[in-house]
């Protein structure tokens, strides 16, 4: 397989995988939420939405590596 197909695929996978992992977050989040209309303050991760968060994080990155070897390969 050539490289330029493969850094497309890992570009393509990674951005469904990043998508998914922001749709999981905000899960819990009301529409309020968006608007500052919310009145709790939740600052430390616990758990699943602490994973979800580092996985995020990761996808992200893995993303942006993707696009930038995609340019310098293509």
């Amino acid at each position: 397989m050539e490289l330029g197909v493969l850094l497309t695929i890992i570009t393509f996978v990674s951005a469904i995988l990043l998508i998914l992992l922001i749709l999981l977050q905000q899960r819990g989040a009301s529409l309020g939420a968006g608007f500052g209309g919310s009145g709790e303050l939740n600052i430390e991760r616990r758990g699943l939405e602490k994973s979800l968060y580092n996985a995020t994080i990761v996808m992200a990155f893995i993303f942006v590596l993707s696009i930038l070897a995609t340019l310098i390969v293509g």
